[in-house]
C-alpha cells in the first residue's frame, strides 16, 4: 500500500509541473488573440505567483482540517478547471480572473506534498519527486507544441493539460484511504516536535506527555507563530535566496549569452536548456548520494558545486565555454538543495509544526521567484547584464551563512 501510494505521489509531481512552463510556451501564440502587448503576460504570472503564495501559507490551516489527501484533491481539481478555463478565455481579463484559482491550487499541492513526502518518506524520494517535476515542467512545452503543429490552436495544448490533471484528481480521489492510515502517522508522532524544542534539562513523565499529546488539538501556527519559532527565520531566507537564485539562472541565462557573450538568439535559447537539464539530470543523482549522506551535506555539496559553477562564468575561458559549463554546473548545484531543504525541515522543527513551516517556505520560495529577477532585470538594464554571475553570488552568499547559522541554532541530527 505504502508502494502504491508513493507512486500516486510521483505522478502527482509529474503533474505538478506540466502547467509550470505551459504559459510563457503558449503566450507568443495566445498574445494575437487576446491583442494584448507582449509585456502582458508578467502580469498573468504575477496573478499566479500571489495565489500560491496565499494557499501555501493557508496550507497548515487547510492540512489540519481536511488531510493532506483531500486537499490534494482539491487543488489538482482547482487547477484542472483552472487550465480549461485559460483554453476557453475569450479575453485578457477573463485569463487574469482565472489564473487566480491557478495559483491557489498549484500553491496548495506544493506545499502539501511536499512536507508529507518530507514526513514519510527517505530524502532520496524527495529528489526524485522533484527529478519528476523537472519531467513535467519539460514535457508540458512539448504537449502545446503538439497541439500547435497539428492546427489545433493554444487552447486545446491548455485542454490536454487540463485532462491529465482530471484523471491524476480522479487517482487521488479513489486512493484517499492510503493517505488517511498515513496521515494518522503524524498524529502519533506530534510529539516529536515538543521533543526537539524542551529545554534539555526538562524531563516529563512518558505516558503523561503521551496522554497531553492526545487530547490537545494541534492548532495552526500562523506566519507570526511560525517567525517565532528558532531558526525558522534563516531557514526561510535560505529558502527565499535559493528559488532567487533558480529563477534568475533560468530567465536570464539567455539574454546574458546574447548581451555578454555575442552568442546567436536561436543558440541562446537552446544553450539556456542546459541549466534545467543540470538540474533534472543532478536531482535524479541526488536521490542516489543521500542514501549516503544527509540533507545538510547535500545542501553544502549543491552550494559548494553552485559555487563553482558561478566562479567558473567569471573565468576568462576561450569561446563560450565559461558560460556554457558554468551554467550546467549551477544547474547541479541547484538540484540538491531544495529537496533536502524541505526534507530536512521535520527533523529541525518536529512533524507537527513543519506543515506550517514549509507552507511559509513555500510563500518565500514564490516570493524570491517573483521579485528577484525583475530586481536583476534593473540592474541589467541600468548598469550591466555582465553582473548576472555576481548577482547570484551574493544571493549564495547569504544562503550558506543563512544554512550555517541554522546549523549552530538547531544543532539536531538529520539522517
Amino acid at each position: 500500500m505504502t508502494n502504491l501510494l508513493l507512486a500516486v505521489i510521483y505522478l502527482a509531481f509529474i503533474s505538478l509541473g506540466l502547467p509550470d512552463s505551459l504559459l510563457g510556451a503558449a503566450w507568443p501564440s495566445m498574445r494575437p488573440t487576446m491583442g494584448v502587448p507582449l509585456s502582458w503576460v508578467g502580469g498573468i504570472s504575477m496573478i499566479i505567483s500571489a495565489g500560491t503564495i496565499v494557499s501555501a501559507l493557508l496550507s497548515d490551516r487547510l492540512t489540519l482540517r481536511f488531510g493532506t489527501g483531500k486537499l490534494t484533491a482539491v487543488s489538482v481539481g482547482l487547477t484542472a478547471v483552472a487550465l480549461f478555463g485559460f483554453s476557453v478565455a475569450p479575453n485578457y481579463w477573463v485569463l487574469a480572473l482565472i489564473a487566480i484559482p491557478y495559483g491557489l491550487g498549484a500553491g496548495g499541492v506544493d506545499a502539501a506534498l511536499n512536507n508529507y513526502v518530507a514526513i514519510h518518506y527517505a530524502s532520496r524520494h524527495m529528489s526524485w519527486l522533484h527529478c519528476m517535476w523537472g519531467i513535467g515542467a519539460s514535457v508540458g512545452p512539448y504537449i502545446m507544441g503538439f497541439a500547435l503543429s497539428n492546427g489545433q490552436g493554444w487552447p486545446w495544448g491548455y485542454r490536454y493539460i487540463s485532462i491529465i490533471q482530471i484523471a491524476l484528481t480522479v487517482i487521488i480521489v479513489f486512493s484517499l484511504p492510503l493517505w488517511k492510515s498515513r496521515d494518522d502517522v503524524v498524529s502519533a508522532t506530534s510529539r516529536e516536535g515538543r521533543e526537539v524544542d524542551a529545554p534539555a534539562n526538562k524531563v516529563e513523565n512518558v505516558s503523561e506527555t503521551e496522554s497531553a499529546a492526545e487530547s490537545k488539538p494541534v492548532k495552526p501556527l500562523g506566519v507570526r507563530g511560525v517567525l517565532a519559532i528558532r531558526g525558522a527565520k534563516e531557514i526561510l531566507v535560505m529558502f527565499f535566496c535559493y528559488c532567487a537564485i533558480e529563477t534568475t539562472a533560468g530567465l536570464w541565462a539567455s539574454s546574458y549569452m546574447v548581451g555578454h557573450d555575442r552568442i546567436g538568439k536561436v543558440t541562446a535559447a537552446s544553450l539556456a536548456s542546459l541549466f534545467y537539464l543540470g538540474i533534472t539530470a543532478g536531482r535524479a543523482l541526488s536521490g542516489f548520494m543521500t542514501i549516503r549522506f544527509d540533507d545538510p551535506t547535500m545542501i553544502r555539496i549543491g552550494q559548494v558545486v553552485l559555487g563553482l559553477g558561478l566562479i567558473v562564468m567569471l573565468l576568462p575561458l576561450p569561446g563560450n565555454v565559461a558560460t556554457i559549463a558554468g551554467l550546467v554546473l549551477v544547474g547541479l548545484g541547484c538540484a540538491p538543495i531544495y529537496p533536502c531543504v524541505i526534507h530536512s525541515t521535520p527533523s529541525y522543527f518536529g512533524t507537527e509544526r513543519s506543515q506550517a513551516i514549509v507552507g511559509v517556505q513555500m510563500a518565500c520560495a514564490y516570493t524570491g521567484s517573483l521579485v528577484m529577477p525583475p530586481v536583476f532585470g534593473l540592474i541589467a538594464q541600468h548598469i550591466s547584464i555582465a553582473l548576472y554571475p555576481w548577482y547570484m553570488l551574493v544571493l549564495l552568499v547569504l544562503m550558506v551563512l543563512m544554512h550555517e547559522i541554522l546549523r549552530r541554532k538547531v544543532p539536531v541530527k538529520i539522517s
